[in-house]
């Protein structure tokens, strides 16, 4: 294919995943690419991955989305992170911030002064020294530059696809209301040829996108690439999710609480609250699942209470051929840190970098499927961290968490950590050494030594430069408006 033809990309399936690709793909490439989009009425999404994480903000630039339209036309709300309870032990409490928390030196993190600083009596907490746990707690937000907030939203993921969609259609993608019924391979090389709809039209195309879901229709049904199962490390594969009526409070993180044979998210947006049980159907039944998350929940049902199976693990290849699997077609491991909107977006970025010039070349393929396996392992190693890395045997299911064998990349970093509190890390991994210091020592892993260059100070320098951190942290707190406050004033303007 000549550089100036236009290639014909087809996304098949809508939802969050698939407007999200239409819409990036037309924003970026409408130039050199025609975007089709199959969706069908009748196909309900899973649409449940209502919080997100810092990266959409890059994604939204990369659209070129006006942000304060993006939250009025999803009921978004702001997160500052993730707030845990009773997953290192029943009682325990801790938050994983987004931003930083204190400053790194030379040697290392902050969390070598902070270990120091408790070696010598001090009883304040790692996340004393973070803006956006200290914000969180106090029920503030604001969007400021210094110190810049680390944030991310809250999101209704059906008006989420509505309001992509909307924005796409302008753009010029071409929406095929309709059901895919057959997928024709091409006899030659095996690769997709044509979608055929149920009305008999087929849609033909040079590369496609499977948005399908948990189906695969495209990857798995069609090309048969097959699933790397992790139900071994992740024995949680089921959720029951149900909507209440808002809070007059809206907090500005997430919630997620663990329990006996699983963990419940609570989500707040501006017109409703998003409740749901992750839990594992080898140890709760999904009626006995229903029934305890309707008693953990505050406020009025707004919805019935729906039942979603999945499997924990991936695709062995995202990409074959000419069709590229996004979204939970590609996989799925579970919503516990808010991940699955940023792996959409950084599937579809990796796609257009990547995107054929001349037909499909291996080499490309081969790249992709090597970034996606990776981002992949490494997120598997962050989640199954919180699984790993506790202390509680009240029931069969915490007591299989903390004994399974884990995979020898985590065992090693687990180890180095809680010998020296160093967090050996690679600039493209998702989570950065402050998330895995605070999950580490949120559930209890106490590194046994610190680094020396962390005794550079004097005890009296020392006190100083972490009261007067502190102190700053407050006083800044203390200004902000509450995140009712700004939300509202951020809608209106």
């Amino acid at each position: 294919m000549e550089n100036n033809a236009k290639q014909n990309i087809v996304v098949a399936g809508g939802g969050t995943a698939g407007w999200m690709v239409a819409c990036a793909l037309v924003s970026q490439l409408g130039h050199c690419a025609t975007v089709t989009l199959i969706e069908s009425d009748d196909i309900p999404t899973v649409g449940v991955g209502e919080a997100t994480i810092p990266t959409l903000q890059t994604f939204h630039l990369l659209l070129q989305l006006q942000e304060q339209e993006f939250v009025r036309e999803t009921n978004a709300t702001f997160k500052l992170g993730i707030q845990f309870e009773n997953w290192g032990a029943i009682g325990d409490s801790y938050f994983h911030s987004f931003g930083d928390t204190g400053r790194e030196f030379w040697a290392g993190q902050f969390q070598h002064y902070w270990l120091r600083s408790k070696r010598e009596g001090d009883a304040h907490k790692y996340w004393d020294y973070s803006v956006e746990a200290q914000a969180s707690k106090a029920g503030k937000f604001a969007i400021t530059k210094n110190p810049r907030m680390g944030f991310a939203y809250h999101l209704d993921a059906g008006l989420y696809a509505k309001y992509l969609r909307k924005v796409s259609e302008a753009r010029g993608v071409n929406r095929i209301e309709g059901t895919i019924k057959r997928v024709e391979l091409d006899s030659d090389d095996g690769s997709i040829h044509a979608l055929h709809l149920a009305s008999g039209e087929a849609i033909t195309g040079d590369l496609f996108v499977d948005c399908t879901g948990f189906r695969g229709l495209l990857i798995e049904q069609a090309l048969h690439v097959g699933y790397e199962d992790w139900s071994n490390y992740f024995i949680c594969d089921r959720a029951v999710a149900v909507q209440t009526q808002a809070d007059e409070i809206l907090t500005p993180y997430t919630r997620s609480r663990a329990h006996a044979n699983g963990w419940q998210w609570r989500i707040p947006l501006q017109n409703r609250v998003g409740n749901g049980l992750v839990y594992s159907s080898k140890y709760l039944s999904d009626q006995a699942a229903t029934d305890f998350l309707l008693q953990n929940v505050s406020g009025d049902l707004i919805t019935e209470p729906r039942v979603i199976g999945f499997k924990p693990g991936k695709r062995k290849k995202s990409w074959h051929k000419n069709c590229v699997a996004i979204g939970l077609s590609s996989g799925f491991i579970e919503p516990l840190e808010s991940t699955s909107i940023h792996l959409i977006s950084s599937a579809v970025v990796r796609l257009m970098r990547m995107i054929p010039v001349d037909g499909v070349q291996q080499v490309d393929v081969d790249e992709y499927n090597r970034q996606a396996r990776n981002e992949l392992l490494d997120l598997r190693d962050f989640i199954l961290l919180h699984y790993k890395a506790t202390q509680r045997d009240d029931s069969d299911f915490w007591r299989y968490c903390r004994d399974m064998e884990v995979p020898e990349s985590l065992k090693t970093r687990m180890e180095i950590y809680q010998e020296s509190g160093r967090i050996h890390w690679s600039s493209d991994e998702l989570f950065t050494p402050n998330s895995w210091n605070q999950v580490l020592l949120g559930q209890g892993v106490m590194p046994r030594h610190y680094h020396p260059a962390a005794d550079n100070m004097s005890s009296a320098d020392f006190t100083a430069y972490m009261d007067n951190y502190r102190a700053s942290i407050a006083g800044f707190v203390e200004k902000m408006p509450t995140h009712n406050e700004f939300l509202e004033s951020f809608i209106r303007d």
